[in-house]
């Protein structure tokens, strides 16, 4: 019988003229979520990408076969029901009933079958399990079969993974397309609908509630549960300006501000008509981006030196803030607080920087003064902060810095290019994740180190990546606590990436609203209070 379960700024805000107060709620308007977005939407593919803004876009008109809950467990989602045989090498799923795409027609197996092909050749998880995949079919429109050649201990938490890329179901034409090719049709099954007619490029997403989306049964947490929309219409406003946005939520024009500078947080606290709240338990933790197919960063002990010169406190107090308790400075590999967060080598990034030594151990593993082209975004003030301070450290070794500053969107695309820099490629890049996506190694991106296949930055790291193999097969939590030390201890040696540390951010919302879910940006259950 099938098993069934529940798996700068402050000073511009002050400075800002007062906008006339917003007229009375009218009728239409209650019905209407305005949201300030981190950046601009520029890629509608959640496969294609790993940004946030396409995973929260992505979370809007997709479903998930499981949803991922506030205590980190895969929940049935478009799953109504499954089972694995006894010894694990082959899983049956069955479908809720009446789940229905966009343009009308049903979910079927076979959508399933083929978003799962499509997101695991990019994702890093995938990868892992379609490498033990046998066969995956679909007997019928509500049924599909993964049959697998060796144990995958994460099966659920695999088809729950909401770190981008996010497994979302497609249709099958849609999902058909090639992974490296931008999908060019947005359609799921989830709460609501991309409007593309009023999607104005730099300025305006608009989303529709979806009236033929049936909540499923539960309690809602996190990703899972019952998506319940009690909007009409998501319209998502980019402000790159801290100042413009701070202002329009005070004065009521917009009802959410997704992430506001640190700095900005007691101004808009002073006012009793916004909540500031914590965005992640987890926080968010902070990667520097080498490209490993070019010089200078294609020599291991290039980039070893330049960990060994960086100092995680002017990475963090750059991003967050000076307020100590909005960051930590060492943080190793995994995210601090969680169970494979550990100190083995911390030393690497917490012991005594020396720029003189540094600069002597960047000429004697190589460097012979190649100009790096660093990719810096100009609407994204704590990935711009931590750029910043890259291209000071860079600076102060001794390194020849081409510093090429663009909106994120752009910088996302250009890091798609393997080719060298003076053919349009680059050297490195800052990013972050969410906390939730560095707590082990199936569902962190940015330690695959396979070479072509790994996240960008492509390492090969041949150690590293049996390590991240023989996590999937440790049989218990000790076991794999100790080969997360071991990972770490060769991140540490071989620098695939710069660990920058971890820090905290915040979300506001005006009090008309209800609090938004913690965790992910979801647009569901938010209701007007």
């Amino acid at each position: 019988m099938l098993r069934r379960t529940l798996l700068t700024g402050a000073a511009a805000l002050a400075a800002a003229p007062p906008l006339a107060a917003p007229a009375s709620a009218q009728p239409a308007a209650a019905r209407v979520l305005r949201y300030v977005p981190q950046t601009d939407l520029t890629v509608l593919d959640p496969v294609f990408t790993t940004a946030y803004i396409t995973r929260h876009h992505a979370l809007m008109i997709y479903d998930q076969l499981f949803g991922l809950d506030a205590q980190l467990r895969p929940q049935p989602q478009m799953v109504e029901a499954w089972e694995a045989d006894g010894d694990g090498l082959t899983w049956r799923f069955r479908l809720r009933e009446g789940l229905k795409f966009h343009d009308g027609e049903p979910v079927r197996g076979r959508d399933c079958v083929a978003s799962i092909r499509r997101w695991a050749q990019r994702d890093s998880l995938g990868q892992v399990l379609m490498g033990r995949v046998a066969e995956m079919t679909a007997p019928d429109d509500r049924n599909f079969i993964i049959r697998l050649t060796r144990r995958f201990g994460p099966m659920l938490e695999s088809l729950a993974k909401i770190g981008p890329p996010a497994l979302f179901i497609m249709p099958e034409r849609i999902a058909a397309a090639e992974a490296n090719t931008q999908i060019r049709e947005t359609i799921g099954s989830g709460p609501f609908r991309f409007v593309p007619g009023e999607r104005v490029v730099g300025a305006r997403v608009v989303y529709e509630r979806n009236p033929d989306y049936v909540p499923r049964d539960g309690t809602t947490s996190w990703a899972s549960g019952p998506k319940r929309v009690h909007f009409d219409r998501v319209e998502w406003t980019v402000m790159p300006d801290p100042g413009t946005s701070a202002a329009a939520l005070r004065n009521g024009e917009v009802d959410w501000w997704e992430n506001p500078p640190n700095d900005l947080a007691p101004v808009l606290r002073r006012s009793r008509d916004i909540v500031v709240r914590r965005a992640s338990p987890l926080g968010t933790i902070g990667t520097g981006v080498f490209n490993c197919l070019h010089p200078p960063f294609d020599k291991p002990a290039v980039r070893r030196a330049i960990l060994r010169a960086m100092s995680q406190q002017d990475f963090m107090t750059a991003a967050a803030g000076t307020d100590p308790s909005l960051w930590r400075a060492d943080a190793g590999v995994f995210t601090p607080g969680t169970p494979l967060a550990n100190a083995a080598g911390i030393e690497a990034i917490t012991g005594p920087r020396d720029i003189e030594r540094s600069r002597r151990e960047l000429r004697e593993a190589g460097y012979n003064g190649e100009t790096v082209v660093m990719l810096a975004p100009s609407d994204q003030q704590a990935l711009s902060a931590l750029a910043e301070v890259q291209r000071d450290l860079f600076q102060r070794l001794g390194v020849t810095v081409d510093y090429r500053v663009s909106d994120w969107g752009t910088l996302v695309q250009r890091r798609n290019s393997r080719e060298p820099t003076d053919k349009g490629g680059w050297s490195m890049f800052h990013t972050t994740w969410n906390g939730l996506d560095g707590i082990n190694p199936g569902v962190m991106q940015f330690l695959r180190a396979n070479g072509t296949n790994a996240w960008f930055g492509w390492p090969t790291v041949p150690r590293l990546d049996e390590l991240r193999t023989a996590w999937f097969d440790a049989p218990d939590l000790a076991a794999q606590q100790a080969i997360a030390q071991d990972i770490q201890r060769v991140v540490f040696d071989d620098a695939p990436y710069l660990p920058t540390g971890q820090f905290f951010g915040n979300t506001a919302f005006r009090r008309t609203i209800t609090e938004p879910i913690s965790e992910i940006y979801a647009f569901w259950e938010v209701r007007r209070a």
